[in-house]
């Protein structure tokens, strides 16, 4: 930790003494990742960032990115009257939409006009400006369609298994995921009450769903197995579920057919078609689709090997925030032996019936302070049971 530290506090010197030259920039880049990935260091970076804000629409999108992102995460107050002038002048579109979305999150006036009037001049049917437009929509309050019944969706792609994640907006606390089986049926624990977990659907950047590692779209994405994450130390040993969205698993994968099979290509009607019908029209679960042609990609259901100290005091402690996967609950001893683990659970759960293929859905449920509660959901569980 005293290393990372140091590193950030390098990195901040170096860019404050030349806030405009590149290879200074990428270095704190990488220190504005450890921040946000530790949760130290807030003010000792500040500074830095915000001297690299004007003139940064001349430095290389790979420099823009990361630090158009923290400045979202981090400082997006101090950074907002910087990001006014800079917006018209971002080209291209992700990097424009955290822009943009950072200026959303003061709720002024201004701002919200400034980020009309700048969406208007940009292709909108661009998937992350889609997207945008919407978010701007609900910034401005303008009335949302009402989220269709649950045990609808509860209900979705029967005859194959199906993880139900439900997260809170903004994921700044913990959600709760249940799993379907295949015939309908929820899975339930050996006293028989229904198995549900804590899990996490929270980015380090807390960026919207379609932006490179921001949190994890809502919507259905295709579960294809299980894997191991041999390099990445912070998911650990536990596998994962490999969960996709649209695009980045094929149509057949999605339609669980085998693969090679003669099929149209993707479209957002093939991809509505997939949902229940009272679910079609509903914006948020088509966030999946438009993160899929946004290029997103490898949003898996994992466990976690982070220390959920470094978040003591957060809202979703002792989640740990991820880089826009689902994170479950794990807990490992001094010398690195599992205690409990949360994403094993869910990994037998999915697979009790013999399948590893199947269907997330990823669902927003209203605005609230607490983690998620099985109490919010039972009633649309018993309502999808009763149907049977």
């Amino acid at each position: 930790m005293e290393l990372d530290r140091a590193r950030i506090r390098g990195a901040a010197g170096v860019a404050r003494s030349a806030p405009q030259d590149t290879a200074a920039l990428r270095e704190l880049a990488e220190g504005l990742r450890l921040v946000a990935h530790y949760n130290i260091e807030q003010d000792t970076a500040r500074s830095a960032l915000l001297a690299a804000l004007p003139g940064l629409d001349r430095q290389p999108v790979d420099v823009q990115r990361p630090l158009l992102t923290a400045a979202y995460t981090l400082y997006p107050q101090d950074a907002a009257p910087l990001l006014r002038d800079l917006l018209p002048l971002l080209s291209t579109p992700r990097e424009f939409a955290i822009a943009a979305y950072t200026l959303l999150r003061t709720r002024q006036a201004a701002d919200l006009a400034l980020v009309r009037s700048q969406v208007m001049q940009r292709e909108t049917s661009e998937p992350r400006m889609q997207a945008l437009v919407q978010a701007l929509f609900v910034a401005e309050g303008l009335p949302q369609a009402a989220r269709p019944p649950l045990a609808d969706l509860l209900a979705v792609r029967p005859g194959f298994p199906v993880v139900f994640s439900f997260q809170r907006p903004g994921r700044q606390q913990m959600g709760l995921a249940l799993v379907r089986q295949a015939d309908g049926r929820f899975v339930r624990r050996s006293d028989g009450g229904l198995f549900n977990i804590a899990q996490l659907a929270l980015s380090s950047s807390g960026l919207p769903g379609t932006i490179t590692l921001g949190n994890t779209p809502q919507g259905l994405f295709a579960i294809q197995g299980a894997g191991r994450a041999a390099t990445n130390v912070w998911i650990g040993p536990t596998p994962y579920l490999h969960s996709k969205v649209p695009i980045e698993a094929s149509v057949a994968d999605f339609e669980q057919r085998p693969a090679g099979s003669t099929e149209p290509g993707w479209s957002i009607d093939r991809y509505r078609a997939l949902l229940p019908a009272s679910w079609r029209d509903y914006a948020p679960m088509q966030e999946a689709w438009l993160a899929g042609l946004a290029g997103r990609d490898e949003m898996l259901m994992h466990g976690s090997t982070i220390d959920p100290r470094y978040y003591q005091g957060a809202s979703y402690f002792p989640g740990t925030p991820s880089d826009g996967c689902m994170v479950a609950m794990e807990y490992w001893d001094a010398s690195g032996t599992m205690v409990h683990s949360d994403q094993l659970a869910l990994l037998q759960a999915f697979t009790k019936g013999g399948q590893d293929r199947g269907y997330l859905v990823l669902v927003e449920l209203d605005a609230s302070p607490r983690p998620v509660s099985l109490a919010e959901v039972i009633d649309a569980v018993v309502q999808a049971e009763g149907r049977l």
